[in-house]
């Protein structure tokens, strides 16, 4: 994953929001009806959006208890659209003295992002510090526009442009909700991105690049992805692509596997379906709830492809509050790649992204099927939102902050069939690593960690990453 620290420090986003009840008309049994549910502070956003994430329906009959715990899932159902700094679920005694109505508030943010870029091309900040040895010239620049929140039906339009190390330029348009049902969306984008230093081979488990001033490598790929939201927490998606990479006379002789017997083309179409549970308390930064995911792909359907890989990808992950201010999360992953014998460029095992043991960000750890255990337990050693009144603009003065203390323990093991290929060290055997840090949580979903950890090799490091949690 890049590291878009550097821009992402002016993004400013929350991820709280808080329910409040105000006037409830329970009738003699206790039982409240709930009258109109209205939405307020919704400038842009279109009130059938908000009205698609809230249950609680006109005429329903609820006790006070069981209101107030439906109005709080409603809220965090809300906050979870990414649409709005706040979220308030407020009840009112209606004239007729029976009914009980529902006010949704809402604050949007600021939807219209046009920022410079600047970040690091190397897989993590740990990585270009300590391999890199902080080479500013490992570096891309660029324009990033995200307009969100287009139309108010919560699409999105995202260009970027950058220059430097890897050039790059990508465009995509997403439509959450393209029926009058708004659960079918659909998402449609291209990117083409150019390498001259490039990456062209695994060795004892680091990354080996080839420096030159010629251009090693480019990939194509254009997508046109469908989603389906049956309900409230289930998502399924149905993505299709077509990927091309062409590589140098250098890359295909230094590894004539990265695209397989020497070639120096790669074309194919790719079908990818996706299933996916998240009933998280917040999307952003998950205290609370579980996600499950399943993914199979085939890449290759057509007879001219020049590939031929099917791969099952499966991940579950549990947060359970235990008093206190503590917190725990489990979870696990894993990835099944058939057939073994594949090229390097699609040879996926731990290191990349979020699959990898901590403790081991240093390293890329290369195999076609890999599972991956990791726990953790939190403590809050604050969470605030401070309300700035004189900076006029209102999507930009809440500022939320949170901090904490957590530890954890990772333990992955990476099935390599062929380790001659890479001289791996770290294949075909457990690895473990455990630590603890600090995370602070600010601004639109920003999250800085900084963690000390320890791994199975008795190397002790410590670990900076900062990213966007969704």
């Amino acid at each position: 994953m890049y590291y878009r620290g550097f821009y992402y420090l002016f993004l400013f986003l929350t991820i709280t929001g808080y329910a409040h009840s105000q006037t409830v008309a329970p009738d003699s049994s206790g039982t409240v009806v709930v009258g109109e549910v209205k939405v307020e502070g919704n400038h842009k956003t279109r009130t059938s959006i908000i009205l698609r994430e809230i249950e609680v329906r006109t005429g329903d009959r609820l006790s006070t208890e069981t209101l107030k715990e439906k109005l709080e899932i409603d809220r965090r159902k809300v906050v979870n659209t990414n649409l709005f700094i706040t979220v308030e679920m407020l009840t009112q005694a209606n004239p007729d003295s029976v009914h009980t109505d529902i006010r949704v508030v809402v604050k949007e943010r600021w939807y219209l992002i046009a920022l410079p870029v600047f970040q690091l091309a190397d897989r993590n900040f740990n990585e270009w510090w300590y391999e890199r040895k902080r080479d500013l010239s490992r570096t891309t620049y660029g324009a990033y526009l995200s307009y969100g929140n287009l139309t108010g039906r919560a699409d999105k339009l995202r260009f970027l442009a950058e220059f430097g190390f890897i050039p790059k330029f990508e465009i995509a348009y997403t439509l959450p909700y393209l029926d009058k049902a708004q659960k079918t969306g659909i998402t449609i984008g291209a990117s083409y991105s150019i390498n001259k230093t490039t990456a062209f081979r695994t060795w004892r488990d680091k990354l080996q690049y080839l420096s030159s001033e010629d251009i090693n490598r480019q990939r194509f790929y254009s997508y046109v992805s469908l989603t389906r939201r049956n309900k409230y927490y289930t998502f399924h998606s149905l993505d299709l692509r077509w990927s091309q990479t062409r590589i140098s006379d250098t890359i295909a002789i230094l590894n004539p596997n990265y695209i397989l017997d020497g070639r120096k083309k790669q074309h194919f179409l790719q079908l990818t379906y996706t299933f996916s549970y998240d009933k998280r308390d917040n999307v952003q930064y998950a205290l609370q709830g579980q996600t499950f995911g399943l993914q199979a792909s085939k890449i290759g359907l057509l007879p001219s492809d020049n590939i031929n890989t099917l791969y099952f990808y499966g991940s579950y992950r549990k947060y359970v509050p235990l008093g206190k201010k503590f917190f725990f999360n489990t979870g696990l992953r894993g990835r099944l790649s058939f057939p073994k014998r594949q090229p390097y460029l699609q040879t996926i095992g731990l290191g990349y992204r979020n699959d990898l043991v901590r403790g081991y960000e240093l390293y890329v750890v290369d195999g076609q099927d890999y599972a991956l255990i990791k726990n953790e337990v939190k403590y809050r050693l604050f969470a605030i939102q401070k309300q700035f009144s004189f900076i006029p603009i209102r999507q930009f003065n809440t500022v939320p902050l949170a901090a904490y203390l957590n530890t954890f323990a990772d333990a992955g093991y990476v099935k390599n069939s062929y380790p001659e290929l890479s001289n791996t060290r770290l294949g075909n055997k457990m690895l473990y690593g455990a630590g603890a840090g600090l995370d602070l949580v600010t601004f639109y979903n920003i999250v800085m960690r900084f963690n000390v950890t320890l791994n199975a090799q008795a190397e002790k490091r410590f670990f900076f990453n900062i990213s966007r949690e969704f």
